[in-house]
């Protein structure tokens, strides 16, 4: 569970949605919110097939973060996410995982000349309006004019107006570039674990009506 005072970490003991995260570099703490959020979590590795994740018959999917060159890993990743896409669940990325979502739907990533490195980045949230307060590590990022349509540019750095978000107009799949499990706002961007849980309850809504409907 989230931290709070005074308790610290509490474990969640009763979680709700089963979640798959590939793990390309997690952070310990990427895991906690997703677990504050009412999450059964099981990782597996970055060279995870397709086949291998929908075996565990997962409510989402998450692409963590990791270093690199997003176009290195996603030699094998991005193969899997396209199919994870084609399975219609619900798919949150973070950092190297927003890169190889946008790369799966099309987009490329570039290197960039100075890379974001620290806490304290004002990201725009183009849905809402606001600025979050995000801390950031990495040196490329998605070229936001190669987005293919059907695909939203959601959050942009406010230094240098680089893509930090992206999401398909049509369903939901999103990721942002920023860390939101670094709390520096300090919780600006805890949303987007909900959202993310609020898009796999709602996922399971249609899927229940229907056995009712059955009888």
């Amino acid at each position: 569970m989230r931290w709070a005072w005074p308790q610290g970490y509490q474990p969640q003991t009763a979680p709700v949605h089963k979640v798959v995260a590939i793990d390309f570099g997690a952070k310990r703490n990427i895991l906690r919110c997703l677990a504050s959020a009412g999450c059964d979590v099981t990782v597996l590795p970055a060279t995870a097939t397709a086949e291998e994740v929908l075996a565990l018959n997962p409510d989402g999917v998450f692409l963590s973060n990791g270093p690199g060159d997003p176009a290195a890993t996603g030699d094998y990743a991005v193969p899997m996410i396209k199919q994870v896409l084609d399975a219609d669940l619900p798919v949150f990325g973070i950092c190297l995982g927003h890169q190889m979502l946008a790369l799966a739907l099309g987009a490329r990533t570039i290197k960039m000349n100075h890379g974001h490195h620290g806490a304290n980045h004002p990201v725009k949230n183009h849905d809402t309006g606001k600025v979050e307060i995000t801390s950031m590590n990495h040196g490329f990022t998605v070229d936001s004019q190669t987005l293919p349509a059907g695909v939203v540019e959601t959050h942009v750095s406010l230094f240098d107006g680089s893509n930090c978000g992206i999401r398909l107009a049509d369903r939901p799949v999103f990721s942002v570039q920023y860390h939101p499990e670094a709390s520096p706002g300090p919780q600006d961007s805890y949303y987007l674990f909900e959202r993310f849980a609020d898009a796999m309850a709602a996922r399971k809504v249609p899927a229940q009506s229907a056995c009712v409907n059955d009888y």
